[in-house]
């Protein structure tokens, strides 16, 4: 089984290739899904004591992270961002394990795991093969601040702790420009799949088995 790694800057257009894989009967694991759902769940009291106040109790009872809390104390609190990590991505890992495990005893030729921090966190060196979304800054400012709550100044802080697009583009297997429509965007991810036929698939054997 071929890992697939999809990453990209935010407002790249991952989660329309992402789309796209799963379209052609190509399961994908979202890190990003995964992360909302530990801060309904299983991070919430962890979350809590690393970062007081953060948490809240919603309608039904059930605790959740406050996004917009954490938010507000990582802003105040740089070093924080590391301790968060600490939490979260073990986590998320091994979601992204029982996932392989699961394409796995299916015998499914690909799987893509949709990593934003892909790089950032070593994981692309767990992975037989990286795909990364790009556009142009002007079309991934205008995607980006279309998202509600977001701003420049948040914009310009995300994309200070990422790899720049450049680096992404130059360290990817293979590079898909959202610039282009999306009819473009189908025929690259198809000539990906067909590219990845016969691949050596050495990742999941060596890492996460």
């Amino acid at each position: 089984m071929i890992i697939l790694g999809l990453t990209g800057s935010i407002g790249m257009g991952k989660s329309t290739l992402a789309a796209m894989f799963r379209a052609r009967g190509i399961a994908v694991f979202d890190a990003d899904a995964e992360v909302h759902r530990l801060y309904e769940g299983a991070a919430v009291p962890m979350i809590e004591a690393a970062f007081r106040g953060t948490t809240a109790r919603g309608t039904d009872g059930t605790a959740r992270v406050d996004r917009g809390k954490l938010a507000a104390a990582l802003a105040v609190d740089s070093s924080g961002f590391t301790r968060l990590e600490a939490i979260v991505h073990p986590l998320v890992q091994a979601e992204e394990r029982a996932f392989l495990e699961t394409q796995a005893s299916r015998a499914a030729p690909i799987a893509v795991l949709e990593i934003p921090l892909l790089y950032e966190t070593g994981l692309n060196k767990k992975v037989d093969a990286v795909v990364v979304a790009s556009a142009s800054p002007e079309n991934q400012r205008q995607r980006v601040l279309a998202r509600g709550g977001m701003t420049e100044a948040r914009l310009a802080g995300l994309l200070a702790r990422q790899v720049p697009d450049i680096e992404k583009r130059q360290r990817a297997d293979f590079v898909v420009d959202t610039n282009r429509s999306l009819g473009e965007c189908e025929a690259a991810v198809d000539a990906i799949i067909e590219a990845l036929k016969g691949a050596s698939a050495t990742a999941y054997d060596h890492h996460w088995r």
